[in-house]
Order: structure tokens, then sequence, then C-alpha cells
């Protein structure tokens, strides 16, 4: 057997990052990118920035050090272009970042993110604003444009780090269309009011006028300024914080009306034993903030918040306690009459009228014998009658299931008055909870395997790394979202984790059935080491793209 020519063959681990290069061609990337950014260096910032987006979805940490990441591979596979390794060094990097701060990290991604939209169809309608804290180690003396780093309110439970926030508006549950990053130290109050100055104008570059969108934020968006700027076509849907007066007034009502909308679970898992389903009700009403009328949904839960229950518990037995104290004042004192001993015990009653429990009292009447033994055939002479108060006390379920039931309720805030059938509680719940992928967006974000510590000194390169970051995180959610589309219109399952099917395939389970896909070159023919496996093909089905980027530059 002659042996192989290994001087011109070159091995790429190429795993899932083929298939992240044909979704950086659908939006337009690398062009998008070279048309904004006026660049003469041999390394085209595009170029760049989809260098470090593949290193960044590689899974390989910490994101630098690009040279070696290229090298021993492919680049005409993996970017499209055959670039020596070398040109990744972090002068050409850094320059690169300085000329993509001077041309706009918001421009540039909000142009990345109408193509995304566009390629694929992305309902725009839905938003979900949110923001979270990035810790940094170090002194990380950065004050100035265009952020400071320093202390504030950390939501990774950090007060000791330095840090910067990162603030974020998605479309279609998950979908990053915008993503800026400002003061460690800013508040999501102003941040919301911010966004609401603009976002008009924002939403009309993907073609939608005041009236055709919902703006979904955290309970930080209810202060009066916010409202202000709502007007009755910017609709908007959050959750009323508990510190206002008219959110316990409200859900009173609603447990007191007992007027609930039923809607049952909205996670399609089934129950299990130790973690069942929650069920939803609902309650239709308004509250009145800042002189203006707004519509408020309180939704019962059945999964109750936990903190909220034990607190209950907490004060339930203080109250106790202290009907056990006065109880113990009254029933331990001997009385002379009988109305003496009534009249305690129905002053402790009344007492008893405002706890959280049941109190009864009764009368006994003790008689009292004279000193020796009496005769045989002679009752025992009784010389007088003492009285006690014995004591009863049990929770009163009356009383306390009403404050359970409350301790399950929130409130969401909305100014969708009077559009009770276009706008159903069930849906503005759905639409709430949806929320929750904005948060999975943070976490990725904030995954070690991301991106770990940040090295940049420079606050515009900072930036510029949170452009990357958004690019990958969009091409991720693209990649999840095309593939949980196929299943829901084929009604079918993809391979999931240990042989199972699931309905639910995420980003990174499909990057796990990749792992060993290597690619022989040698010239310009490529070709797989070995050949693609039946679930493999099944999830390119499912992604949208063809065997082919494995082998085609």
């Amino acid at each position: 057997m002659p042996p192989f020519d290994t001087e011109n063959m070159t091995i790429t681990d190429a795993r899932h990052l083929p298939i992240v290069k044909a979704y950086a061609q659908k939006i337009g990337l690398v062009e998008t990118i070279d048309q904004m950014v006026d660049s003469q260096m041999e390394l085209s910032p595009g170029m760049a920035v989809f260098a470090m987006v593949l290193d960044t979805l590689s899974g390989r940490t910490p994101l630098y050090r690009l040279t070696e990441f290229f090298e021993e591979k492919d680049t005409a596979l993996l970017l499209g272009s055959d670039i020596e390794p070398e040109r990744f060094c972090d002068y050409n990097l850094g320059r690169s970042m300085d000329q993509i701060f001077e041309t706009g990290t918001q421009k540039i991604f909000s142009q990345i993110a109408q193509n995304a939209l566009t390629v694929f169809a992305v309902d725009p309608r839905r938003l979900h604003f949110d923001t979270t804290s990035v810790s940094v180690y170090g002194d990380f003396v950065l004050a100035g444009p265009p952020f400071d780093i320093t202390y504030g309110y950390s939501k990774d439970k950090r007060p000791d780090l330095k840090q910067f926030l990162v603030s974020m508006l998605c479309v279609d549950r998950n979908i990053p269309i915008l993503g800026t990053t400002t003061h460690g130290n800013a508040s999501d109050k102003t941040l919301n009011n911010e966004l609401l100055t603009n976002i008009s104008k924002y939403m009309a570059k993907h073609g939608l006028e005041p009236g055709a969108y919902v703006y979904v934020a955290d309970s930080a968006f209810v202060t009066e300024n916010n409202l202000a700027k709502c007007s009755d076509q910017t609709w908007f849907l959050s959750r009323l914080p508990a510190t206002y007066n008219e959110c316990s007034r409200i859900i009173r009502e609603a447990v007191l009306e007992d007027d609930w909308i039923d809607i049952g679970p909205l996670a399609e898992e089934h129950d299990r034993p130790n973690r069942p389903v929650a069920h939803y009700r609902a309650y239709d009403g308004t509250v009145e903030l800042y002189g203006k009328p707004y519509r408020a949904i309180v939704v019962h839960s059945s999964a109750h918040d936990k903190r909220r229950h034990k607190r209950i518990d907490r004060m339930l037995k203080q109250d106790r306690k202290k009907l056990d104290t006065d109880c113990k004042k009254v029933t331990d004192t001997v009385y002379y009459c009988r109305a003496d001993a009534q009249a305690a015990a129905d002053r402790l009653i009344r007492q008893s009228d405002a706890s959280y429990h049941h109190l009864q009292a009764d009368v006994q009447e003790m008689p009292k014998y004279g000193r020796g033994r009496p005769a045989l055939d002679k009752p025992r002479k009784v010389l007088r009658y003492e009285y006690c108060v014995t004591t009863t006390v049990t929770e009163a379920p009356d009383k306390v299931a009403p404050i359970r039931e409350e301790a399950g309720c929130f409130v969401l805030l909305t100014n969708l008055l009077d559009q009770q059938e276009a706008w159903p509680a069930e849906a503005l719940l759905s639409l709430y909870k949806s929320q929750i992928g904005i948060e999975q967006n943070f976490s990725f974000l904030k995954d070690p395997a991301i991106v770990n510590s940040i090295f940049l000194k420079k606050a515009r390169r900072i930036e510029v790394l949170g452009l990357v970051l958004l690019i990958s995180l969009l091409i991720w959610r693209l990649m999840e979202r095309s593939m949980r589309q196929y299943v829901e219109t084929n009604d079918c399952e993809l391979p999931g984790w240990v042989r199972r099917k699931t309905r639910k395939p995420t980003a990174f389970m499909m990057t796990t059935k990749f792992t060993s896909i290597m690619v022989i070159t040698i010239g310009n023919h490529r070709q797989l080491a070995k050949p693609l496996k039946s679930f493999q093909l099944e999830y390119l089905k499912a992604l949208g793209v063809t065997a082919d980027v494995f082998t085609a530059p």
C-alpha cells in the first residue's frame, strides 16, 4: 500500500462549524459588515468578525488566539476564503474592532438582524426587553465613552466586582434584533425609558408601525415616566410590582370575586411525580396608576411561590405562638365565680378575632372539698366552687386559604384595554411567559464555554466583542428555530439525548451530533473521513442545509 501524501493533506476538525458558516452566509454576515465598514486592511472587518463568531460557537475557550485556532484547518472550507492563519493575529483583530466601533456596533447589528428577519421570515411583532450585568476581574480603570466599567447592582450576586450592563431586545421569543453595552451602574428603569423614546423609529425599519407590536418587559418597566412614554398606540405588557397598592388590591378583588378564567397548563410536558406541571387561572380587571386606567390580569399558579408560602408559614407560627401565650395567661388563672371566668373567656375570643386561628374557650367548674375523709355512707362536702378556662386552638381554613391563594398570584399590566377578544388573558400570559427566552440568551452570553474572562482593556473593543457575541447568539437561535419549525411542520421528532427522541431540539444538542465530523483536504479535493450517519442527515434536513456544506468551500 503506497504511503499517504501527508505534506499536502489537511485534516480539519469541522464538527458543526460548516453549518454555522451556511447560516452566516444566509444572513450576509461578511458582506454586510464589509459594505458598512470602510477598511483597506488585507483582513476585512467582516471576515474578522466571522472568524471570531466561528471561534465563539466552536466551544473553545477563551475567545482569543485565533491564529492557533485556524492552524491546521481548511480555512477555505470554514471561512469560504483561503486565508493564512497569521492574518488573525491580535494586532489585525484589534484594528478591525476599532474600525467597527467607529462605524457603530448598533448600526451594524441592526442591519444584520434585519437581514435575518427577512431571510427566515421571523415575526417581529412580539418584543422582549431585559438587561443583565457582566462582571469583570481586575482593576479596569475605564471611565468615559462609550461606557463606564464600575460597581453597580450585580445580577450575578458579585457586588465586589466591577461590571458593565448588556441590554437586549428580542423578537419571536429569543431572536435578538438589538443589543447594547452600557454603564455598569445604569438603571433598568432608565434603559427602558431610553428604548421607548426610539422604539417607534427603530421598529419602522422592520416595517412595523405603532400598534403593530407589543413591548414586553419585566417589572422594572413600570414607572410613571415609562408609562407616560407609552401612548395608546404603543402597546406594552409588564408585571405590576408588589410595591404598588393597586397590586394587592386587585389580587384581593380576584380572590373575593372568585370569577376565574381557567387557562390550564401552558407547558407541553406531562406531570411528573416530583415535578407537577403548573396550572393557571386568570382574572381580568383594571387598576389605576398615576391617574390613568390600565388592564390588569391577575394570574394564579398552582406552582405557588415557595418563598411566599414559607413566609406565610412563619407568620402562622408566630401567630399561633402569640395566641398560645395569651391562652396560657388565662388558663393558668383560677376564678372564684363563673361570671369572671366567662368574661375572661369571652375577652380571649374577641382578641383572637384578628388571628388566623380558631379559638374555642370553655369554662369548667372545679369543686373544692373540705379536709379529711368523709363517712362511708355520706358524700363529700363541697366547700366552694372554683372555675378555670380551657382552650382549643386550630388553624382557620377560611382565613388562611385566601392568603395562600393570594400568595400564588401575580399581576400582569398592559394598556391593551377593551381588547379581550384580540388579546385574551391566556394569550397575554403566554406572551409574558415567553420572556424566559431572553433570560436563556443571557445565560448563553455569560456561559464560560462561550466567553471566558474579559481580557480587553478598551471599552470600545469590549463593545465590539458584545457585537460578536450578539451575532453568535443570533445564528445560534436561528439554527434552533429552524429545527423546531421543522419538527412542528412535519409533526416529527429528532434524535435527542440518550437515544431518546425530542420535539424540542436545541442548538447545543445539534452540535453534539456532529462532534466526530472530520474533513480531509488534499489540494482542491475534500471528502469526509467517515460517511454521515442517518441521524446527522436528519438534522441537516431540519436545518435546511445539505451535506455539501462539509466539502464545498
